[in-house]
């Protein structure tokens, strides 16, 4: 087979997602930027993405999305075929009864289309840790309180005997486990399906991919493993107008590891002025790090020899960036690569 026809057709046989954080901008509020966030998925769905995700952030000002099953209620209800989910549930903030229930409620009103992404992440600061009522210990604790969520949609559940979560006994939204440290053994013990980024190079995620699919072990939610990839994703017309897409996630990100707050995003041309001092360059420059971008035929060859090297079953796009319309065309050409 041609190299040609191979990216041709690796693109069209994998299903492409995509997860908003519902990032806020310079000069917008947050409840403009949870409404963006649902006219989003509608154009998702117009364009034939499998799932539409939302995630959880907790006092991070340059973050809406705070409270992901509320958002993902909306956004269900404004559309009518595409997947809905979160990516994810920070599980350590939460009481997994609650989390059932919540997803049990999801899944009764819209059957078959939610998913259950799950994460072990919890709150930014001491102060949001404290806020929430747990601490950084309560990670430690996540593989349990996965077994426990999922025992509450099976009835098997052992820690509250005589307990019962309604409406969601019986139910069946589809988890996926987010993998962070030890993620993707924990996703192959348990049987769940992968979701995994290049946040430590794409070496060490496919290394992880690799332990995964050896050691999964078939479950009543899996009977094999599957991998979703996540990662950002960026299409414009030119390469430079698909890398200045990126500055200003890159510069939010540098910003916070510098400074301990996750800003609004800025314009890029406000970001390219900045003169960021060392330590801001480099958490800067390590942002730009494995992110895909190019023109439609650069990312065309990019993103397929990844999918080919990972063997992923989906890819999850998890591109923010100031101009809403920007990102709204790069979808759009992602979209015409697919089909």
């Amino acid at each position: 087979m041609s190299v040609a026809r191979k990216v041709s057709t690796v693109l069209r046989d994998t299903p492409f997602s995509i997860l908003d954080r519902s990032r806020t901008r310079e000069g917008t509020d947050a409840p403009a930027a949870l409404r963006e966030t649902v006219a989003l998925a509608r154009e998702a769905e117009a364009l034939g993405y499998h799932r539409f995700w939302v995630a959880e952030h907790h006092s991070v000002p340059g973050v809406a999305g705070s409270a992901p099953t509320v958002l993902a209620t909306a956004v269900a209800a404004a559309t009518g075929t595409i997947r809905v989910g979160t990516g994810g549930v920070m599980l350590p903030n939460h009481r997994p009864l609650v989390v059932a229930e919540q997803f049990g409620v999801l899944e009764s009103l819209f059957p078959g289309r939610i998913d259950m992404g799950l994460g072990r992440s919890v709150g930014f600061t001491d102060a949001v840790r404290r806020a929430l009522g747990h601490g950084k210990e309560a990670a430690g604790d996540f593989g349990a309180q996965v077994t426990e969520l999922l025992g509450w949609f099976t009835g098997g559940q052992t820690a509250h005997p005589g307990v019962h979560a309604w409406p969601a006994e019986g139910l069946r939204p589809a988890p996926f486990l987010l993998a962070t440290g030890s993620g993707a053994d924990l996703a192959a013990e348990l049987g769940l399906p992968l979701v995994i980024g290049g946040i430590r190079g794409e070496d060490a995620m496919l290394r992880a991919v690799e332990r995964y699919r050896a050691a999964f072990r078939p479950s009543a939610w899996a009977a094999a493993p599957y991998v979703v990839l996540s990662g950002t994703v960026a299409v414009a017309g030119t390469a430079r107008e698909a890398y200045r897409m990126l500055l200003p996630e890159a510069w939010a990100t540098a910003y916070s590891r510098t400074h301990g707050v996750f800003p609004p995003l800025l314009p890029p041309e406000r970001v390219e002025a900045i003169a960021m001092t060392s330590a801001e360059r480099s958490r800067f420059d390590a942002a730009l790090q494995g992110q895909l971008y190019g023109d439609p035929t650069q990312v065309a060859s990019t993103l397929s020899a990844l999918l080919l090297r990972s063997g992923a079953d989906e890819f999850l796009v998890t591109t923010s960036t100031y101009d809403r319309r920007q990102l709204l065309a790069s979808h759009h050409h992602l979209a015409h690569l697919l089909t």
